[in-house]
């Protein structure tokens, strides 16, 4: 497996990462006190972030095998193997998901007071799912994550969502269960192609177009309704309003990552000549993915729902650098998925922080409000400046890299995408606006606890990082990015760009 580098520390790290929060999950059925089990998960979710450091710090930016390597033998009969290793493409993406979590425990202190047990279990078993995810180099040992994930997603809507939950979750599962299922067939396919599930050997191989023409689309279906890209895209804006708000900002911070970190991972690399050929196609509806997102999110009077377009939006702008296949472009698409993770994660913690004052999402009944809570206003203000790209900020940094990409190779097409970062500013300072000085705020706003400021001050901190010294983000996918655009030249699908 000269794919795989083995693990660099004494340690199986990435299992560790894995099975750390499931065991965590287990010990909450013998935990009886409902602080004691918010406590416990808190814990144990900060000690998988800082289990994960060493991922960082350990990491060899100059190779592009998969790093910290793990396989053993799992089911010989059917080549399946315990396959796991992270690159530079995917290190960020384990990262984001191990700071997000304790960040949503937080979160939720105060809004989750039923079945607060089975609550905290849901996260942790999601945790496990996010980092298997971007973990796994065995396409079984994926999808079984991947399917993992649609489980707890669905239990936060349907059992801890609002008025419309059952609508919601439902919607949601048929929605991504529909994708899982095309999925499921291009996996099949190819193992009965090659006879292997392992995912970097499947880049490898050379596969007739036809064969590459079908599999991409089965992919490019699962993937588009994972983003999810318009016409996609009419699960979210329900599943982001009646989901809680952890439920919220996992769907936007990380489950909507799998689908970009498929096409990335999977359609690029394996079918390079039928990436090609519909790269004009992806082009066109991640265009009218940022158009649409930000026009329909510009009449919104729901907070979350005006959020939840702004994400369609935002994700037409990965989908939009990944099909460029150029180093800005796709560095640029790779950096984008952890910003938006960060600010529309930091947006929906921002929204439940309000919702929990005022039990109330729209506009008008938070409007008003800067007075009254000035430091609120201060990182909410801060974080859609970072949404709409002001410079300065980490969108900032990652849409200039795809806008580059555009003007190098797709002019025309950078130049369509300009209305979308008009939007971006208009319904975001729109937002801000209403909510800071749109009316008179009633008595019952108050400032933000400690608790509040501890949870939204990583991400403000991350924000203004990226923004200033990207150095230390772009560093560790040069070599990844520059390993897979050569992938892409030596199957004959586009010249390679450095």
């Amino acid at each position: 497996m000269d794919f795989l580098i083995p693990n660099q520390l004494n340690y199986p790290i990435l299992s560790v990462l894995i099975f750390a929060p499931l065991a965590g999950a287990a010990v909450l059925f013998l935990i009886r006190n409902e602080t004691v089990a918010r406590i416990w998960t808190l814990l144990v979710s900060l000690a998988v972030f800082a289990l994960s450091l060493p991922l960082y710090f350990n990491f060899d930016p100059s190779t592009p095998k998969y790093q910290f390597g793990e396989h053993s033998s799992w089911i010989p009969a059917f080549h399946i193997n315990y396959t796991l290793g992270i690159d530079g493409i995917s290190l960020l993406l384990v990262l984001l998901s191990t700071l997000l979590f304790p960040i949503c425990v937080l979160g939720s202190w105060k809004y989750i007071s039923k079945r607060v047990k089975e609550f905290h279990f849901c996260l942790l078993l999601m945790e496990s799912a996010c980092v298997g995810i971007f973990s796994s180099l065995d396409f079984v040992l994926f999808y079984i994550f991947w399917e993992a994930m649609l489980i707890p997603m669905y239990l936060l809507i349907a059992v801890w969502g609002g008025p419309e939950k059952v609508y919601a979750s439902i919607k949601f599962f048929i929605y991504t269960m529909a994708g899982s299922v095309f999925l499921l067939v291009a996996m099949i396919a190819l193992y009965l192609k090659t006879g292997t599930f392992c995912i970097p050997e499947l880049m490898t191989k050379a596969y007739p177009f036809a064969f590459q023409f079908w599999v991409f689309l089965a992919f490019g279906i699962a993937f588009a309704i994972k983003v999810p890209m318009a016409p996609f895209h009419t699960w979210l804006p329900a599943a982001h309003v009646e989901a809680p708000t952890a439920g919220s900002v996992l769907l936007a911070s990380i489950l909507l990552k799998m689908g970009t970190y498929g096409f990335v991972r999977f359609c690029l690399p394996i079918t390079p000549n039928a990436s090609i050929y519909f790269a004009p196609y992806m082009l066109i509806i991640s265009i009218i993915s940022i158009v649409y997102g930000g026009y329909v999110a510009l009449g919104q009077s729901d907070m979350k729902k005006l959020i939840a377009y702004s994400s369609v939006a935002h994700m037409g702008f990965v989908t939009l650098g990944t099909f460029f296949f150029n180093k800005n472009g796709l560095e640029g698409a790779i950096l984008q998925m952890i910003n938006h993770g960060i600010t529309t994660g930091a947006l929906f913690l921002c929204v439940g922080i309000v919702y929990e004052r005022s039990h109330s999402r729209l506009i008008k009944d938070n409007s008003g409000i800067a007075k009254i809570m000035p430091i609120y206003i201060g990182f909410f203000g801060f974080f859609c400046l970072s949404s709409m790209a002001f410079p300065g900020t980490n969108s900032f940094v990652g849409e200039l890299l795809v806008l580059l990409g555009a003007f190098a190779d797709y002019k025309l097409i950078g130049a369509l995408s300009i209305p979308g970062v008009v939007l971006a500013a208009a319904y975001m300072l729109h937002l801000l606006q209403r909510i800071a000085w749109g009316g008179k705020a009633s008595s019952h706003f108050s400032d933000l606890e400690l608790r509040e400021i501890i949870y939204l001050a990583p991400l403000a901190v991350f924000v203004l990082w990226i923004g200033f010294s990207p150095g230390p983000f772009l560093d560790v996918m040069h070599v990844s990015v520059n390993h897979l655009l050569e992938q892409l030249h030596t199957a004959g699908a586009v010249a390679l760009v450095k």
